[in-house]
């Protein structure tokens, strides 16, 4: 498991320093000094980070910030890397046009040497490279921020792609998790807008979903999944997992000789389909959306390949989404609802969707609903693309502060993906059409006798389950009033910036007093000549005169360097 230390406020520096002083100074450099200052870092770090250079070339003034927190990201490496990755896919955390430009980060780094790669399987396998695989090329086929991919031969004489881990980067996260736990609670305690957010959770979240991500067993249980789903489908390959050779740090899967999707010339040349690829592509990720609802989540041209016969294969299965059959059929509905432009029933279906902490207004909500609808709709049905339609839909909800989960925004994701591809492979292509059979399966399969009969029983276990309970927790309820144990408790939200600002200004008028009482006190000793004497002036009247003058400095100081009088 990741380790993740909470950073103390205890002592002013940290063990990490250095990789502090690098984020921050990377984060000034893109222009975000002002988060930083919001965050008071200054009070819980050595004094000579306050010496960063706060300044900036002229060129990132001309960019839009979620365009510089992606360059920032990037240039601060794999933990954060993956870490708009994660956001990109969270637009119940994070504005859509961040969203849209965190999608962009690039995951390519120079590759790392082919010594560590040794030391990896022997550390993992406990036996030379040789004495694990027949021949390993030095040269890897790809380079990413968590691993790096190596063609190899099998003992047995399989041809393999060999994903190797890059050595050190679990300590490398860790270290950035821990910085950005600290970054996390700092917020929370002092910016309000992200508090809101739960920044500490975001990161624990993160944590977690990383962990996965570096544990290659959990890929390859995915890919076997895949595989078993489109077992009885000729037009679909998945590559086989040799478990024998495959750990949490090295994942080995059959090599595939296969063309990128996006290598045009050498698909002509092949004498592939692109017709065929197309809809055979649509098809694969629809079923795995609709039928199976567990499905890959980047089908991006990189990670789809086509073999013979204009069979499409699928590789790289690090991010993966899984949607259960309620919330499949609560978008068919949404779907459904769009199409026949009923406003009310796609509000009440989007509010399903989605999760909030306060409902929207209803009438509103439908308003803006209706006039989406009257913007996108006017069109022919071929010409609507399915992944705009959808993506501004969520631009809707996000307005009304609707949270869309995690996977369902994965899965909106990757139809619009597999929908550019397809627009990319054929200009012809008509998502919305190919979508149709698969929506209407899914609204039949309601009506199945199986299904309702499934329904039934369910709706009957949790009604028993129900009755069963509730007369119990009833008499404790009842026994709780009784012993006089019930108490209600409230939680007051959003005034610590209030509290605080009230504090500061007890703390000043009483300062102020203060000081004028030293002045006062200091004339009337000076005044009395309360021996000793210097020149005929009191010395312990001067004394106070200088005390009162040194805080009347310091408070003049405090207050202008908030800004305000």
């Amino acid at each position: 498991m990741l380790s993740i230390r909470k950073i103390g406020v205890i002592g002013r520096t940290y063990r990490h320093l250095n990789r502090y002083r690098q984020i921050l100074t990377v984060l000034i450099k893109y222009g975000f000094g002002d988060l930083l200052e919001m965050l008071k870092i200054d009070q819980y770090i050595e004094v000579g980070l306050q010496m960063i250079s706060r300044n900036r070339g002229a060129r990132l003034e001309l960019l839009t910030r979620p365009q510089r927190l992606r360059m920032a990201f990037e240039e601060l490496g794999p933990t954060y890397i993956k870490l708009g990755q994660v956001l990109s896919a969270r637009p119940d955390l994070i504005p859509m046009d961040f969203i849209q430009e965190l999608s962009k980060l690039q995951d390519a780094v120079p590759a790392f040497p082919f010594e560590q790669v040794c030391k990896v399987i022997e550390s993992e396998f406990g036996r030379k490279p040789e004495d694990v695989f027949d021949s390993l090329e030095e040269t890897p086929q790809a380079s990413a921020s968590i691993g790096q991919v190596h063609r190899a031969v099998l003992k047995d004489g399989e041809a393999v792609a060999v994903k190797f881990q890059r050595p050190g980067i679990r300590k490398i996260i860790e270290v950035d998790l821990e910085i950005m736990l600290h970054l996390a609670t700092l917020a929370e305690h002092h910016i309000e807008e992200l508090a809101l957010h739960r920044p500490v959770k975001i990161v624990d979240e993160f944590a977690r979903t990383l962990e996965k991500e570096i544990d290659y067993k959990i890929e390859a249980t995915s890919m076997e999944r895949c595989a078993r789903q489109f077992l009885d489908d000729p037009h679909v390959y998945i590559p086989k997992i040799y478990r024998d050779v495959t750990t949490s740090r090295i994942l080995t899967a059959e090599f595939i000789e296969g063309i990128k999707i996006s290598d045009f010339d050498r698909l002509e040349s092949a004498g592939l389909d692109r017709k065929v690829i197309t809809a055979r592509g649509a098809d694969l990720v629809l079923k795995q959306v609709f039928e199976h609802g567990f499905f890959h989540a980047d089908p991006h041209p990189g990670n789809i390949f086509a073999l013979s016969n204009n069979v499409i294969c699928l590789i790289d299965f690090g991010m993966v989404g899984v949607v259960d059959r309620q919330t499949r059929d609560d978008f068919v509905d949404l779907l459904d609802s769009i199409a026949q432009q009923n406003e009310t029933q796609v509000s009440e279906v989007l509010l399903k969707l989605t999760y909030w902490d306060e409902e929207p207004d209803r009438r509103l909500l439908e308003r803006e609903v209706a006039d989406f609808m009257g913007r996108h709709l006017y069109k022919p049905l071929k010409e609507i693309e399915l992944g705009k339609l959808l993506q501004q839909m969520l631009e809707v909800a996000a307005e009304f502060q609707l949270r869309i989960p995690p996977d369902l925004f994965l899965m909106i994701k990757a139809l619009g993906t597999v929908e550019g591809v397809g627009h990319m492979l054929d200009p012809d292509f008509d998502m919305i059409a190919r979508a149709t059979p698969f929506i209407e399966k899914v609204k039949l399969e309601r009506y199945k006798p199986e299904r309702v009969a499934e329904d039934i029983f369910d709706l009957s276990t949790k009604l028993l389950r129900f009755l069963r309970q509730f007369p119990k927790e009833l008499l404790d309820i009842t026994q709780i009033i009784r012993q006089r144990k019930l108490s209600l408790q409230f939680e007051h939200r959003g005034l610590e910036t209030m509290l605080a600002t009230h504090d500061r200004i007890s703390n000043r008028i009483s300062f102020s007093i203060l000081i004028a009482a030293l002045i006062v006190g200091s004339a009337l000793i000076v005044r009395s000549e309360t021996p000793p004497l210097i020149y005929g002036i009191s010395l312990i009247g001067i004394i106070l005169f200088l005390a009162a003058a040194i805080m009347g400095i310091w408070l003049l100081v405090a207050i202008l360097k908030k800004g305000r009088l």
